[in-house]
């Protein structure tokens, strides 16, 4: 055997990871080509190309994905404004009388007009229906009808209908829950 040298090693290593890098790189053009290719606003777009996913996958972005990344934040961030809107309710909010109310508001703890709440609200937030329709959707509030309007409905009660206590460890899960719901490694 002949001798080597520590520079012919130097060159094997620097080649080695030369190519290793040149091969990671060409996989992750690959990939993005073939992403491209069933992306529908991408200029590279194959038409011909039939998704295939489950009725869990329908809808959902893709996992590891920016896009999957803000949904959460999103979501937590309404957790969050859920909590808010709660507590403002519960701070200015009055001690129903439970005897004038039907059976199933027997467990609100507070109660306020909406046109009370809208005004106390609009300084913090101008989503306010949106997020007392969400508020109702998990339990969290009561009020009849469908949608509240400023002015229309200005004498609506809106009922807390757990304690505060609980609405915050709600609240605080829910939010935990969708920023971990992420893949670790969004592109």
């Amino acid at each position: 055997m002949g001798k080597i040298k520590n520079h012919d090693i130097l060159i094997h290593i620097q080649s080695s990871s030369l190519t290793d890098l040149i091969s990671a790189f060409d996989t992750k053009a690959q990939a993005h080509t073939d992403l491209q290719k069933i992306t529908a606003f991408s200029g590279s777009f194959d038409k011909n190309h039939k998704p295939t996913f489950s009725k869990d996958e329908y809808g959902k972005p893709i996992p590891g994905s920016k896009t999957e990344s803000r949904g959460a934040e999103a979501q937590a961030r309404v957790c969050t404004e859920m909590k808010e809107l709660c507590e403002i309710i519960n701070q200015y909010g009055k001690s129903p009388c439970k005897g004038l109310l039907p059976p199933e508001l027997q467990c609100a703890t507070k109660v306020i007009s909406f046109g009370e709440l809208f005004t106390i609200y609009t300084v913090i937030s101008d989503k306010l229906v949106g997020i007392l329709l969400r508020t109702r959707k998990y339990h969290l509030t009561y009020f009849e009808g469908e949608v509240l309007f400023q002015k229309r409905d200005d004498d609506v009660p809106v009922f807390l209908m757990q304690s505060i206590a609980d609405i915050r460890t709600y609240c605080d899960n829910k939010a935990l829950q969708a920023r971990r719901s992420v893949s670790p490694m969004p592109n």
